[in-house]
């Protein structure tokens, strides 16, 4: 543990409360499963409905048992290409909340919770509930949601901000990274599910774009409008024409796009991620899938016996078996435009090949060998549970209704459900296996730290780099063939101010701030290089929340009350941060050295230096190769750092800006150095 995971911890405290929980888990006897009695026919009542001139179909689904009613509109478009607008839909929903023509949005707000109602609204969707003595209410509000629209410029300005700040914390978020890799790689960008958000596409929509949007795809005509609750069909028709029969209807532009196909033969990308302590690992390709298709329910069976619960042949083998993840699960998807199969799991670095093994194991079984009797039985049982429980639900029966309008499903297509999964042998499963699972036409992708991982991975498949937003890594050549990552080490320090400069920094007090959710931290470090003690004091409102001291070839953490001594090799690491310049001191430490080739680095040019320790514990280190100076550090354990604002203090030039990315805090941490002290006067007090 070094110093920088200490710190991050500290802060962690301050911002997260955590609980654990045990659960007890009894032991079944599977090995045995019940003679399957024939499938319960289900009597499932026909929702009342209707439709007005203007098109707005409607569904009543009566449910008298509480006083209340929801009402859930559906815009049924195509999906739409965003291209540089990419991420604009979402901010639809937000903004027809964000006020009307007759009511501010603090307005709006005040008049749902004063009914105690709920109103919220999507880019294809707006749904209000409340009580039946406030129907009326939640109706007028609906409509004037639906209908007046305000679209004001600084709600927009405000949810472009949220968004930039969220894309800032994905973007180094390896399950993020994996999502947007596979997107791509699977749909490809120019798809509307392959296409990504980027800070210039969110940047460049403009409130035309959001108005646009919705004058022209809120139309009655494409529109489908549930009604569950305490209502009948007189009085669901008298109130839907009164609020939406004057809904003009329009034509809807709708759009086709190319089919992707599964790639020849099976491809690995991987994104180096050196502060990974995992391998997010995912295998995917398209496939052609629907509600409409004859192997719908095979395929549902089929992707619960191979990785769709905690019974699965996945979750069994890589997590009962071998331990090398806490679940491994799988999916195929359905889609009117396109599909996919995918299947994933997070596991340690150093098993990252043998995780992948077994994987693709698991997928060549269930084409070679299919499945078994007991498998399918279990299969049957768990699915007809969860589709008997979802009965329970009276808006269950208006979602069934609008997919059997929307997707020209049978009309039977739910009442049959039970009989046409009961009727499944192991021969339809098998070949639904031959026909949708495709072992040599994947995509593998791995979210890691390709250091440990790359070599191990072309026995896979050829294997290709990306980065973070899921393009093609830049394949940068070293043109300085004689650089040695002792040459980088040596550039950088003669970068900040030269050797002679740099040792003459024997001791340090920098002063550091930043803000988490609103409260201001503070961050006190002083360095005793000679001396080789160091310490950090954490603060908030003038309390200090932890500190952390290392002297004398010990550590000690105090937080919370609590004070916890370092073991040995727990000090060695903190050591690597120990400095003020830790470079000057890698020979003296005995620490190894390795130039792992040229990276680019937030658009600079950078060698990627590993540096490791005597127990092993390693960081990588980036520097710039036009001026030598260090732009970023990982570690599989802290995260990331970036450095930047290098100002000369002294002669020697130091970063008086950097952000800490961290898995154990929410959002990237812009720190800035409030006062720096080079060869400051210390006293004992400053280590205690």
């Amino acid at each position: 543990m070094n110093v920088d995971k200490l710190m991050k911890k500290s802060i962690l405290y301050l911002i997260l409360c955590m609980a654990i929980t045990t659960l007890g888990h009894a032991q079944v006897d599977r090995s045995n499963y019940p003679v399957a009695g024939p499938a319960p026919k289900i009597e499932l009542k026909d929702p009342d409905t209707f439709t007005l001139d203007n098109g707005l179909k409607v569904f009543v689904v009566e449910n008298h048992k509480l006083p209340r009613v929801a009402f859930s509109l559906v815009i049924d478009r195509d999906p739409i290409l965003e291209k540089e607008k990419a991420g604009m839909t979402g901010f639809v929903g937000e903004m027809l909340m964000a006020g009307t023509t007759n009511r501010t949005k603090d307005q709006l707000d005040e008049e749902v919770d004063f009914i105690g109602a709920s109103l919220s609204a999507g880019s294809t969707s707006l749904y209000g509930s409340s009580l039946k003595e406030h129907q009326g209410k939640i109706l007028d509000l609906m409509a004037d949601v639906l209908f007046h629209p305000s679209f004001p410029e600084e709600e927009l300005d405000k949810l472009k901000k949220q968004s930039l700040t969220g894309l800032a914390a994905s973007k180094d978020e390896p399950d993020a990274i994996s999502s947007r890799l596979v997107g791509k790689l699977v749909y490809g960008k120019d798809h509307p599910y392959g296409e990504i958000r980027t800070e210039e596409s969110i940047e460049a929509i403009g409130l035309e774009d959001i108005k646009t949007y919705y004058e022209t795809y809120f139309k009655p005509n494409i529109a489908y409008l549930a009604i569950v609750g305490d209502i009948d069909r007189e009085e669901a028709e008298k109130v839907v024409k009164e609020h939406f029969g004057s809904w003009e209807k329009g034509q809807v532009p709708e759009m086709n796009y190319p089919v992707p196909s599964p790639p020849e033969q099976n491809e690995v990308a991987l994104v180096d991620r050196s502060a990974s302590v995992q391998s997010v690992i995912d295998i995917a390709y398209p496939l052609e899938m629907n509600l409409k298709s004859d192997d719908y329910l095979d395929t549902r069976v089929l992707n619960y016996i191979l990785g769709g619960g905690s019974s699965s042949r996945l979750f069994t083998n890589l997590r009962e078996d071998k331990g090398y993840t806490y679940g491994a699960y799988s999916r195929i998807g359905t889609d009117e435009l396109v599909a996919s199969f995918s299947a994933g799991a997070s596991v340690r670095t150093e098993v990252t090949d043998s995780a992948l093994v077994e994987m693709i194991y698991e997928v060549n079984h269930m084409v070679d060998e299919g499945v078994t009797s007991e498998e399918l039985e279990a299969a049957k049982a768990n699915l007809s549970g969860s589709f008997g429980r979802s009965l329970e639900s009276p808006s269950t029966l208006a979602s069934f209704a609008i997919n059997i309008e929307r997707y020209g499903l049978p009309e039977d297509f739910y009442k049959t459900y039970l009989q046409r999964l009961s009727a499944l042998t192991v021969d339809d499963i098998n070949a639904a296996a031959r026909k949708y699972i495709k072992p040599e036409n994947m995509y593998i992708t791995i979210v890691g730290n390709g250091t440990d991982i790359k070599d191990k991975l072309d026995q896979f498949g050829p294997v290709s780099l990306y980065d973070n937003w899921g393009d093609p890594a830049k394949e940068i050549e070293m043109t300085d063939t004689d650089m040695t990552a002792e040459k980088v080490v040596a550039n950088y320090i003669q970068a900040i101010g030269g050797e002679e400069a740099v040792k003459a920094i024997k001791t340090a007090k920098v002063k550091v701030q930043a803000e988490v959710q609103g409260q201001v931290i503070e961050m006190t470090m002083a360095y005793d290089d000679p001396g080789m003690r160091f310490s950090q004091k954490v603060g908030m409102m003038g309390n200090t929340v932890s500190n952390t001291v290392l002297e004398e070839g010990k550590g000690t953490v105090s937080a919370m009350g609590q004070n916890k001594e370092l073991t040995d090799e727990q000090y060695e690491e903190a050591k690597m941060n120990m400095f003020i310049f830790p470079e000057v001191h890698f020979e003296e430490l005995m620490y190894t050295l390795e130039l792992d080739g040229v990276k680019d680095i937030e658009g600079q040019t950078a060698y990627k230096v590993i540096v490791s320790n005597p127990t092993g514990a390693k960081s990588v280190n980036y520097y710039s190769v036009e001026t030598g100076l260090k732009l970023k550090s990982e570690n599989e354990k802290t995260g990331e750092i970036t450095y930047s604002e290098y100002q000369e203090h002294d002669g020697v030039k130091y970063a008086m800006e950097m952000v800490v990315k961290s898995p154990m805090i929410p959002a990237p941490l812009n720190t800035k150095v409030e006062s720096l002290e080079f060869n400051a006067v210390l006293a004992d007090e400053d280590f205690k």
